[in-house]
């Protein structure tokens, strides 16, 4: 299974929370980077919900989520520019408003590639997954028709490829056979994590590091294998844009 389509010069992922993109791609982003794309990042909302700790100092944690992002996105080889919507976690909506910001962001970057949640995915708990999805779709049409927004004062862009990650209907398996440690790597920046999402109570425990380094490898290699792939990253690919 592989739809076709080159490698791209320039990817924008759009994600909504700080670590959603390590999760989701992080293997094919750092596959593509080390071959000489543009990786750029999109980030929806500003993570401030994303504890357990309900006496967290939320606006401390948005600056260390963001930090966290942008060490992630360098640790996969990214070169390119690491953008924060910075909307309040749990509450993105999918309005006008934000399409512009995101239409905006697609103009500027001028991606080949656009990556994302996938917005039809059925029995969804998070809001934010789901919009930041709807976000990504209409922000493409937005951005490669020149009536749509035109105080942006920018040439209009349409991407070649769009890759929705999440999907229930994935038809493009990405090869990522060697690139379970980079991924791995980029998640273990995002410290804040740990315990929410990464499973590991003690950073200095190398068990638990390496039993949350496992996982990642095992995941990878159970998408990969219904495809004959030792390793893979699921995407449903839409190339009519």
């Amino acid at each position: 299974m592989k739809r076709s389509f080159s490698k791209p010069d320039s990817a924008l992922v759009i994600a909504a929370h700080p670590d959603d993109a390590e999760f989701q791609c992080g293997a094919t982003l750092a596959k593509w980077a080390a071959s000489g794309t543009t990786v750029h990042y999109l980030i929806c909302t500003d993570g401030s919900k994303g504890t357990w700790d309900p006496d967290t100092d939320q606006k401390a944690l948005v600056i260390t989520r963001q930090k966290e992002q942008i060490a992630a996105a360098r640790r996969l080889g990214s070169t390119g520019s690491v953008l924060f919507l910075e909307q309040i976690d749990g509450e993105l909506q999918s309005d006008l408003a934000t399409r512009s910001q995101v239409a905006k962001a697609i103009r500027q970057l001028r991606p080949d590639a656009i990556l994302g949640h996938d917005p039809w995915r059925r029995y969804r708990l998070h809001p934010d997954h789901r919009h930041a999805g709807l976000l990504a779709i209409e922000g493409i049409v937005a951005a490669r028709d020149p009536l749509f927004f035109p105080e942006h004062a920018l040439d209009p862009h349409r991407p070649a490829v769009v890759l929705l990650f999440e999907a229930e209907e994935p038809d493009h398996a990405e090869e990522v056979t060697g690139w379970a440690s980079a991924k791995s790597a980029a998640l273990l920046e995002h410290r804040t994590q740990f315990i929410t999402t990464h499973g590991i109570e003690d950073p200095h425990d190398s068990e638990q590091v390496r039993a949350f380094e496992s996982r990642v490898e095992q995941e990878l290699s159970d998408a990969g294998q219904p495809y004959g792939l030792a390793s893979a990253e699921l995407f449903k690919v839409i190339l009519d844009l």
